[in-house]
């Protein structure tokens, strides 16, 4: 592989999507195609076996989202950078990606330009937002409106994606190595921290918050 080039995982759950954006990829010489992924779970499986220096990861994906996948990539294999490329442009989903490990957020229907500035400025470890979220992001931090995420701890944040997303305290004790009776203590303490009543309000929560979709 020649020197300089980035090698790119693209994570998408629409294959003509990524088809489109390896093209893209493939006539840039100073871009590889490493593997394309259709799913969370296989994506975490090829950042793995590929190595690849950025992930191009979708949001709305079945199974793990894109937000959960970007939270377990950047926690597992810290060198890979994840760039989110998404239909979503609102400020929810941008300050959760980029809190759980994104470097960058680019919609899909921006340009091939802004693509590809994109992965190279993450390359290079600059952070990269989209022109078009970058003024929404800016008018929702004037706000000044306070995050109720901000209220819990990484591992509180972990156990309510995955109970929000379906999984019960058994599945997600597994997911997370940890006790069921463990899952159950941080499941209290997130229900109390957010003022929920039950799982119907978790999931109404997570839901507004962008979360899950």
């Amino acid at each position: 592989m020649p020197s300089g080039v980035t090698r790119v995982l693209l994570a998408d759950d629409h294959a003509i999507v990524r088809r489109g954006l390896a093209l893209i990829l493939e006539a840039d010489s100073t871009m590889e195609l490493a593997g394309e992924a259709q799913d969370g779970n296989e994506t975490l499986r090829l950042t793995a076996e590929l190595k690849p220096d950025i992930v191009v990861m979708d949001i709305s994906m079945a199974g793990m989202n894109g937000i959960e996948c970007t939270r377990l990539l950047t926690e597992r294999h810290p060198s890979v950078k994840v760039l989110v490329l998404s239909m979503h442009r609102d400020p929810v989903y941008v300050r959760e990606a980029m809190r759980v490990g994104a470097r960058g957020y680019l919609l899909k229907d921006d340009t091939e330009e802004n693509l590809l500035s994109a992965i190279r400025n993450i390359a290079r470890g600059n952070a990269f937002l989209s022109p078009a979220v970058a003024g929404v992001i800016v008018t929702d931090f004037r706000k000044h409106v306070a995050d109720p995420l901000d209220l819990l701890t990484t591992r509180e944040r972990e156990v309510l994606y995955l109970i929000a997303e379906g999984m019960t305290n058994k599945e997600a004790a597994k997911r997370l190595n940890l006790s069921v009776y463990t899952i159950e203590a941080h499941r209290s303490r997130v229900m109390e921290k957010l003022n929920l009543q039950s799982s119907v309000d978790l999931v109404r929560f997570a839901m507004r918050q962008g979360l899950i979709l």
